[in-house]
């Protein structure tokens, strides 16, 4: 089966979805921010065959989520560590998961969490407004005609 492309879409989502919408990128990714970085850790961890891996993580690479970085020449080896737009994808990856934790998992089941460093406690990742600090739901915000909308898509509801 061909897959659809969103290059052409005027979404941001649609865009990012050309790059981590395949379901083994985002868990290369998680396992990126659980600390993997060679290939055959990827093959174990995932299960995923060799050749899938492969290609996804050429896709990552070149679309500068990850980034290849020479262990040993001889053999031709590769780390996979992110890049800053790599770890842009940590509020992604964390609320994925929190929602699975939720809605999937079910609470007492969460097969990780996230332990605040600073103050040593579990804390779950929050949405707030960047001018005022008020926690955001949706109800709360409401979509506009962005710098970048050509006008050509359908028009934003507010």
């Amino acid at each position: 089966m061909r897959k659809v492309s969103f290059a052409d879409m005027e979404c941001s989502i649609a865009q990012a979805l050309e790059i981590v919408g395949e379901w083994w990128t985002l868990l290369i990714v998680r396992d990126c921010f659980l600390g993997v970085r060679r290939f055959d850790d990827f093959v174990e961890r995932l299960g995923i065959s060799r050749n899938v891996l492969t290609d996804r993580l050429d896709k990552l690479v070149d679309a500068g989520v990850l980034e290849r970085q020479t262990y040993d020449d001889a053999r031709n080896r590769h780390d996979y560590v992110l890049t800053d737009k790599g770890r842009a994808l940590w509020p992604v990856i964390t609320t994925l998961r929190e929602w699975g934790d939720e809605w999937i998992t079910g609470e007492g089941n969460e097969p990780i969490v996230i332990e605040h460093r600073a103050c040593g406690q579990i804390t779950h990742t929050r949405i707030v407004c960047d001018c005022c600090g008020e926690e955001l739901h949706a109800s709360d915000v409401r979509a506009r005609r962005g710098p970048g909308h050509s006008g050509a898509s359908p028009a934003v509801r507010s």
